[in-house]
């Protein structure tokens, strides 16, 4: 039988581009929805966040966030900062280059993820925020 089940997570992170692990908390939602084969997708709410995937180890971290900031540089001039004046249009810029939202595969009622895989949240603002994240599961059941 087909479930949809939705749920969300809140997640602290610091100064970006600040990158948090978030499997731990995914996956304990896949096994509380009791979907056995499907899909999770999450998307985090706000302008200045991203998710994606990486190796979550120390060196591959201080890497991502290294190959964030030249892709958007926190000292470029951005027209978003004549408008607003908050120091933080590369926190959008690069927020929309890695994107909002992801889709991973549920097989055998766990993340389909690599050995290395984690799922992460990133933070580009230029201060701490709390990233809340929507979660929908889709899928047949346990």
């Amino acid at each position: 039988m087909m479930k949809l089940h939705c749920d969300n997570i809140e997640i602290a992170t610091g100064i970006g581009p600040d990158i948090v692990n978030i499997t731990p908390q995914l996956g304990a939602i896949v096994r509380q929805a009791g979907v056995l084969n499907g899909s999770l997708q999450a998307t985090v709410i706000g302008s200045t966040g991203s998710l994606t995937t990486i190796e979550f180890e120390p060196g591959v971290v201080e890497d991502l966030k290294k190959a964030i900031s030249r892709l958007a540089s926190p000292d470029a001039v951005y027209e978003h900062e004549k408008a607003w004046h908050d120091g933080n249009g590369h926190s959008h810029v690069q927020a929309a280059l890695l994107g909002p939202s992801i889709v991973v595969p549920i097989r055998s009622g766990s993340l389909a993820l690599g050995t290395w895989q984690q799922v992460v949240t990133i933070n580009h603002d230029n201060r701490p925020r709390r990233r809340r994240i929507e979660i929908t599961i889709i899928g047949h059941d346990l």
